[in-house]
């Protein structure tokens, strides 16, 4: 099973709203996920992100591959970097 992270597209229509979850790839986007690790509100000014990053380290850590915006997001919390100071450490 390849696991994902992506975003699951909330709100309204012109007003979106985003989830950051943890699905599986063959999963329709905005249909089945396993677990919220945050979101993300492009509306706001500035873009709010929220992503619990315990969670995301986990996630990342089993395997878990983000898509290319969710890449941005979490490189922008510091997430990423985080990541790989822990994976190239050992």
């Amino acid at each position: 099973m390849a696991v994902k992270i992506r975003l699951k597209r909330m709100g309204s229509k012109k007003n979106p709203f985003y989830r950051v979850v943890v699905a599986d790839s063959r999963s329709p986007r905005d249909g089945r996920f396993i677990e919220t690790v945050g979101t993300y509100n492009p509306v706001a000014n500035p873009a709010q992100v929220s992503i619990n990053e315990e969670l995301a380290l986990k996630w990342l850590a089993n395997g878990a591959q983000p898509s290319d915006t969710v890449r941005n997001l979490l490189s922008q919390q510091g997430i990423m970097k985080k990541f790989h100071e822990s994976k190239f450490s050992k």
